[in-house]
Protein backbone atom coordinates (compact mmCIF):
# COMPACT_ATOMS: atom_id res chain seq x y z
CA UNK A 1 0.00 0.00 0.00
CA UNK A 2 0.81 3.99 0.19
CA UNK A 3 0.33 5.17 3.16
CA UNK A 4 0.62 8.96 4.91
CA UNK A 5 2.07 8.76 8.05
CA UNK A 6 1.73 12.20 9.96
CA UNK A 7 4.06 12.62 12.99
CA UNK A 8 6.57 10.25 11.25
CA UNK A 9 9.49 11.73 13.01
CA UNK A 10 7.57 11.72 16.23
CA UNK A 11 7.71 8.43 19.28
CA UNK A 12 4.92 6.50 18.03
CA UNK A 13 5.01 7.62 13.96
CA UNK A 14 8.77 6.87 13.33
CA UNK A 15 8.13 3.15 15.18
CA UNK A 16 4.86 3.12 12.58
CA UNK A 17 7.18 3.99 9.44
CA UNK A 18 9.52 1.66 10.43
CA UNK A 19 7.29 -1.49 10.27
CA UNK A 20 5.64 -0.29 7.09
CA UNK A 21 8.49 0.08 5.75
CA UNK A 22 9.55 -3.47 6.47
CA UNK A 23 6.91 -5.24 5.40
CA UNK A 24 7.14 -3.69 1.70
CA UNK A 25 4.62 -0.75 1.73
CA UNK A 26 5.45 2.97 0.69
CA UNK A 27 5.43 5.89 2.93
CA UNK A 28 5.13 9.65 2.91
CA UNK A 29 5.70 10.78 6.41
CA UNK A 30 4.87 14.30 7.52
CA UNK A 31 6.45 15.83 10.47
CA UNK A 32 7.11 19.98 11.28
CA UNK A 33 9.72 19.26 13.80
CA UNK A 34 8.70 21.64 16.22
CA UNK A 35 10.51 22.39 19.35
CA UNK A 36 7.77 20.76 22.29
CA UNK A 37 11.13 18.89 23.00
CA UNK A 38 14.38 18.68 21.66
CA UNK A 39 14.69 18.72 17.98
CA UNK A 40 18.16 16.49 17.74
CA UNK A 41 15.54 13.68 19.37
CA UNK A 42 13.34 13.81 16.42
CA UNK A 43 16.14 13.78 13.02
CA UNK A 44 17.72 10.78 15.44
CA UNK A 45 14.59 8.70 14.84
CA UNK A 46 14.39 10.14 11.14
CA UNK A 47 17.67 8.82 10.21
CA UNK A 48 16.77 5.54 11.06
CA UNK A 49 14.54 5.40 7.51
CA UNK A 50 15.06 8.60 5.97
CA UNK A 51 17.56 7.07 3.09
CA UNK A 52 14.62 4.42 2.00
CA UNK A 53 14.14 4.42 -1.40
CA UNK A 54 10.22 3.32 -0.50
CA UNK A 55 10.10 6.71 1.98
CA UNK A 56 9.47 10.04 1.27
CA UNK A 57 9.97 12.78 3.82
CA UNK A 58 8.16 16.13 4.06
CA UNK A 59 9.07 18.54 6.77
CA UNK A 60 4.80 20.45 6.86
CA UNK A 61 2.61 21.71 9.35
CA UNK A 62 -0.54 19.94 9.86
CA UNK A 63 -1.77 23.73 10.12
CA UNK A 64 -0.64 24.30 6.65
CA UNK A 65 -3.80 23.98 4.09
CA UNK A 66 -2.12 24.47 1.44
CA UNK A 67 0.53 21.94 1.79
CA UNK A 68 -0.94 19.65 3.16
CA UNK A 69 -3.74 19.37 -0.03
CA UNK A 70 -0.73 19.32 -2.16
CA UNK A 71 0.81 16.58 -0.30
CA UNK A 72 -2.52 14.44 -0.89
CA UNK A 73 -2.42 16.00 -4.58
CA UNK A 74 0.90 14.93 -5.24
CA UNK A 75 1.51 11.37 -3.97
CA UNK A 76 -2.39 10.24 -3.63
CA UNK A 77 -2.01 8.06 -0.23
CA UNK A 78 -4.39 5.10 0.01
CA UNK A 79 -4.92 4.65 3.47
CA UNK A 80 -3.27 7.69 6.28
CA UNK A 81 -2.52 6.91 9.93
CA UNK A 82 -2.81 10.56 11.53
CA UNK A 83 -0.50 10.41 14.45
CA UNK A 84 0.68 14.24 14.54
CA UNK A 85 -0.86 16.27 17.24
CA UNK A 86 0.49 18.83 19.98
CA UNK A 87 0.64 16.19 22.95
CA UNK A 88 0.74 16.32 26.26
CA UNK A 89 -2.20 17.19 29.10
CA UNK A 90 0.16 19.84 30.84
CA UNK A 91 1.20 21.53 28.52
CA UNK A 92 -2.33 21.98 27.27
CA UNK A 93 -2.89 23.94 30.42
CA UNK A 94 -0.17 26.38 29.56
CA UNK A 95 -0.56 26.87 25.95
CA UNK A 96 -4.05 26.00 24.77
CA UNK A 97 -4.00 27.21 21.55
CA UNK A 98 -1.00 25.17 20.12
CA UNK A 99 -3.93 22.09 20.46
CA UNK A 100 -6.08 23.86 18.32
CA UNK A 101 -3.67 24.85 15.29
CA UNK A 102 -2.47 21.20 15.76
CA UNK A 103 -5.01 18.97 16.87
CA UNK A 104 -8.19 20.50 15.55
CA UNK A 105 -7.15 22.33 12.07
CA UNK A 106 -4.30 20.00 12.01
CA UNK A 107 -6.49 17.03 12.00
CA UNK A 108 -9.48 18.65 9.94
CA UNK A 109 -7.21 19.72 6.93
CA UNK A 110 -6.12 15.34 7.03
CA UNK A 111 -10.42 14.85 6.97
CA UNK A 112 -10.22 17.13 3.65
CA UNK A 113 -7.38 15.91 1.92
CA UNK A 114 -8.83 12.56 3.03
CA UNK A 115 -12.11 13.55 1.30
CA UNK A 116 -10.98 15.16 -1.77
CA UNK A 117 -8.44 13.01 -3.07
CA UNK A 118 -9.92 9.34 -2.82
CA UNK A 119 -8.63 8.29 0.50
CA UNK A 120 -9.79 4.70 1.28
CA UNK A 121 -9.13 4.39 5.27
CA UNK A 122 -7.85 6.95 7.98
CA UNK A 123 -6.83 5.73 11.05
CA UNK A 124 -6.17 8.38 14.47
CA UNK A 125 -4.47 8.59 17.35
CA UNK A 126 -6.66 9.14 20.15
CA UNK A 127 -6.03 9.61 23.40
CA UNK A 128 -7.28 7.49 26.97
CA UNK A 129 -7.43 11.20 28.12
CA UNK A 130 -10.80 11.04 26.32
CA UNK A 131 -11.99 9.60 29.52
CA UNK A 132 -11.98 12.72 31.96
CA UNK A 133 -13.92 12.17 34.77
CA UNK A 134 -15.26 8.71 34.56
CA UNK A 135 -14.31 6.13 37.29
CA UNK A 136 -16.00 2.98 36.31
CA UNK A 137 -13.08 0.59 35.43
CA UNK A 138 -11.98 -0.39 33.04
CA UNK A 139 -12.62 2.35 30.89
CA UNK A 140 -14.19 0.80 27.51
CA UNK A 141 -15.65 2.37 24.36
CA UNK A 142 -18.99 1.89 25.17
CA UNK A 143 -19.43 4.37 27.59
CA UNK A 144 -19.88 8.27 27.43
CA UNK A 145 -16.93 10.18 27.42
CA UNK A 146 -18.19 14.29 27.44
CA UNK A 147 -16.65 15.14 30.49
CA UNK A 148 -13.03 15.80 29.47
CA UNK A 149 -9.93 17.28 32.30
CA UNK A 150 -7.88 19.24 30.26
CA UNK A 151 -7.77 20.61 26.48
CA UNK A 152 -5.63 17.88 25.07
CA UNK A 153 -8.41 15.43 26.02
CA UNK A 154 -10.93 17.55 24.56
CA UNK A 155 -9.27 18.10 21.13
CA UNK A 156 -8.96 14.14 20.87
CA UNK A 157 -12.19 13.31 21.84
CA UNK A 158 -13.11 16.19 18.73
CA UNK A 159 -11.42 14.35 16.55
CA UNK A 160 -13.55 11.22 17.11
CA UNK A 161 -16.71 13.42 16.52
CA UNK A 162 -14.87 15.42 13.28
CA UNK A 163 -14.09 11.35 12.29
CA UNK A 164 -17.97 10.29 12.69
CA UNK A 165 -18.99 13.37 10.55
CA UNK A 166 -17.07 12.47 7.64
CA UNK A 167 -17.57 8.89 7.91
CA UNK A 168 -21.46 9.62 8.03
CA UNK A 169 -21.12 12.61 5.26
CA UNK A 170 -18.70 11.50 2.74
CA UNK A 171 -18.61 7.53 3.49
CA UNK A 172 -14.99 8.04 4.48
CA UNK A 173 -13.93 4.89 6.81
CA UNK A 174 -12.03 5.92 10.04
CA UNK A 175 -10.95 4.62 13.01
CA UNK A 176 -9.95 5.95 16.32
CA UNK A 177 -7.52 4.46 18.47
CA UNK A 178 -7.19 5.19 22.13
CA UNK A 179 -3.69 5.00 23.05
CA UNK A 180 -3.00 3.98 26.69
CA UNK A 181 -0.14 5.51 28.18
CA UNK A 182 2.57 4.52 25.50
CA UNK A 183 6.05 3.77 25.99
CA UNK A 184 9.69 2.20 25.06
CA UNK A 185 12.73 2.81 23.47
CA UNK A 186 13.02 6.81 21.17
CA UNK A 187 10.27 7.84 23.72
CA UNK A 188 9.51 11.53 24.14
CA UNK A 189 11.55 13.37 27.05
CA UNK A 190 8.48 14.77 28.73
CA UNK A 191 6.87 11.87 29.46
CA UNK A 192 7.58 10.09 33.30
CA UNK A 193 10.22 7.38 32.19
CA UNK A 194 12.00 9.82 30.08
CA UNK A 195 12.26 12.61 32.99
CA UNK A 196 12.86 9.66 35.45
CA UNK A 197 15.28 7.72 33.99
CA UNK A 198 17.71 11.13 33.33
CA UNK A 199 17.30 12.46 37.13
CA UNK A 200 18.25 9.07 38.46
CA UNK A 201 21.17 8.93 36.44
CA UNK A 202 21.90 12.71 37.39
CA UNK A 203 21.24 11.45 41.12
CA UNK A 204 18.40 14.00 41.23
CA UNK A 205 15.04 13.70 42.85
CA UNK A 206 12.04 12.62 40.81
CA UNK A 207 8.70 14.44 40.70
CA UNK A 208 6.13 11.59 41.84
CA UNK A 209 2.42 13.43 41.47
CA UNK A 210 -0.44 11.96 43.38
CA UNK A 211 2.18 10.88 46.16
CA UNK A 212 2.55 8.05 43.88
CA UNK A 213 -1.08 6.89 43.95
CA UNK A 214 -1.51 6.88 40.41
CA UNK A 215 -1.90 3.71 38.31
CA UNK A 216 -1.29 3.39 34.65
CA UNK A 217 -2.35 0.93 31.75
CA UNK A 218 1.25 1.36 30.89
CA UNK A 219 1.86 0.18 27.26
CA UNK A 220 4.57 -0.69 25.04
CA UNK A 221 5.33 1.02 21.74
CA UNK A 222 5.78 -2.40 19.77
CA UNK A 223 2.26 -3.52 21.11
CA UNK A 224 1.07 -0.30 19.69
CA UNK A 225 2.29 -0.43 16.20
CA UNK A 226 1.03 -4.15 16.13
CA UNK A 227 -2.64 -2.95 17.00
CA UNK A 228 -2.39 0.23 14.59
CA UNK A 229 -1.32 -2.35 11.73
CA UNK A 230 -3.82 -5.05 12.28
CA UNK A 231 -6.23 -2.30 12.43
CA UNK A 232 -5.20 -0.30 9.45
CA UNK A 233 -5.71 -3.66 7.42
CA UNK A 234 -8.69 -3.87 8.13
CA UNK A 235 -10.80 -0.96 7.07
CA UNK A 236 -14.01 0.19 9.37
CA UNK A 237 -18.02 -1.11 9.10
CA UNK A 238 -20.76 0.03 9.87
CA UNK A 239 -22.25 -1.46 12.57
CA UNK A 240 -26.07 -2.79 11.16
CA UNK A 241 -27.07 -3.27 14.47
CA UNK A 242 -26.52 0.65 15.80
CA UNK A 243 -29.74 2.22 17.06
CA UNK A 244 -30.56 5.68 17.54
CA UNK A 245 -32.75 5.37 20.17
CA UNK A 246 -30.28 3.43 22.32
CA UNK A 247 -27.05 4.78 20.91
CA UNK A 248 -23.43 2.50 21.45
CA UNK A 249 -20.16 5.72 21.55
CA UNK A 250 -17.94 2.92 20.05
CA UNK A 251 -19.63 2.40 17.35
CA UNK A 252 -21.88 3.94 14.44
CA UNK A 253 -24.04 2.93 11.32
CA UNK A 254 -21.48 4.56 9.51
CA UNK A 255 -18.06 3.24 8.35
CA UNK A 256 -16.64 4.72 11.85
CA UNK A 257 -15.08 3.36 15.09
CA UNK A 258 -13.50 3.48 18.19
CA UNK A 259 -10.68 1.03 20.02
CA UNK A 260 -8.57 1.03 23.24
CA UNK A 261 -5.02 -0.02 23.02
CA UNK A 262 -3.96 -0.60 26.56
CA UNK A 263 -1.80 -3.41 28.30
CA UNK A 264 -5.40 -3.91 30.22
CA UNK A 265 -3.02 -4.56 33.44
CA UNK A 266 -2.46 -1.23 35.31
CA UNK A 267 0.47 -0.81 36.83
CA UNK A 268 0.96 1.41 40.24
CA UNK A 269 2.89 3.87 39.70
CA UNK A 270 5.20 3.11 43.04
CA UNK A 271 5.62 -0.14 41.28
CA UNK A 272 6.97 1.12 37.84
CA UNK A 273 9.45 3.12 39.52
CA UNK A 274 10.87 0.22 41.44
CA UNK A 275 10.95 -1.89 37.87
CA UNK A 276 13.27 1.47 36.52
CA UNK A 277 15.23 0.99 39.23
CA UNK A 278 16.07 -2.36 38.81
CA UNK A 279 16.71 -1.40 35.61
CA UNK A 280 19.11 1.27 36.44
CA UNK A 281 20.68 -0.41 39.43
CA UNK A 282 19.99 2.91 41.42
CA UNK A 283 17.69 4.18 43.67
CA UNK A 284 15.29 6.78 43.12
CA UNK A 285 14.82 9.99 45.31
CA UNK A 286 11.45 10.69 45.21
CA UNK A 287 9.82 14.26 45.47
CA UNK A 288 5.84 13.30 46.39
CA UNK A 289 3.53 16.02 45.12
CA UNK A 290 -0.17 16.62 44.60
CA UNK A 291 -2.02 15.20 42.11
CA UNK A 292 -1.52 18.03 38.76
CA UNK A 293 -4.44 19.72 37.14
CA UNK A 294 -5.55 18.06 34.61
CA UNK A 295 -4.61 14.41 35.66
CA UNK A 296 -6.26 11.32 36.04
CA UNK A 297 -5.57 9.24 39.23
CA UNK A 298 -6.11 5.66 37.32
CA UNK A 299 -6.20 4.35 33.81
CA UNK A 300 -7.34 0.98 32.64
CA UNK A 301 -8.46 -0.26 29.22
CA UNK A 302 -10.99 -2.77 28.81
CA UNK A 303 -9.75 -3.86 25.09
CA UNK A 304 -11.68 -6.63 24.41
CA UNK A 305 -13.52 -5.56 21.01
CA UNK A 306 -9.66 -5.38 20.20
CA UNK A 307 -9.04 -8.51 20.58
CA UNK A 308 -12.43 -10.04 19.26
CA UNK A 309 -12.06 -8.32 16.05
CA UNK A 310 -8.25 -7.99 15.45
CA UNK A 311 -7.26 -11.46 17.36
CA UNK A 312 -4.23 -9.12 19.33
CA UNK A 313 -4.12 -7.94 22.65
CA UNK A 314 -0.60 -5.69 24.17
CA UNK A 315 1.46 -8.28 25.80
CA UNK A 316 4.72 -7.06 26.61
CA UNK A 317 5.23 -6.57 30.80
CA UNK A 318 6.32 -3.20 32.01
CA UNK A 319 9.73 -4.78 33.50
CA UNK A 320 10.62 -6.39 29.94
CA UNK A 321 9.77 -2.75 28.32
CA UNK A 322 11.17 -0.61 30.82
CA UNK A 323 14.90 -2.44 30.68
CA UNK A 324 14.52 -1.88 26.57
CA UNK A 325 14.03 1.30 27.33
CA UNK A 326 16.98 1.84 29.61
CA UNK A 327 18.98 -0.19 27.44
CA UNK A 328 18.21 2.26 24.30
CA UNK A 329 18.61 5.25 26.66
CA UNK A 330 22.21 4.70 27.84
CA UNK A 331 22.99 4.04 24.52
CA UNK A 332 21.83 7.07 23.21
CA UNK A 333 22.42 9.37 26.09
CA UNK A 334 25.73 8.21 26.24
Amino acid sequence: MKVLVTGSAGFIGSAMVLRLLERGDTVIGIDNHNDYYDPALKEARLARFSGHPNYTHLRIDLADRQAIDACFETYKPQRVVNLAAQAGVRYSIENPLAYIDSNIVGFAHILEGCRHHGVEYLVYASSSSVYGANTAMPFSIHQNVDHPLSLYAASKKANELMAHTYSHLYGLSTTGLRFFTVYGPWGRPDMALFKFTKAILEGKPIQVFNHGKHRRDFTYIDDIVEGVIRVLDQPAQPNPNWRGDAPDPGTSMAPWRVYNIGNNRPVELMDYIAALEKALGKTAERELLPLQAGDVPDTYADVDDLVEQFHYKPSTAVEEGIGRFVAWFLDYAK
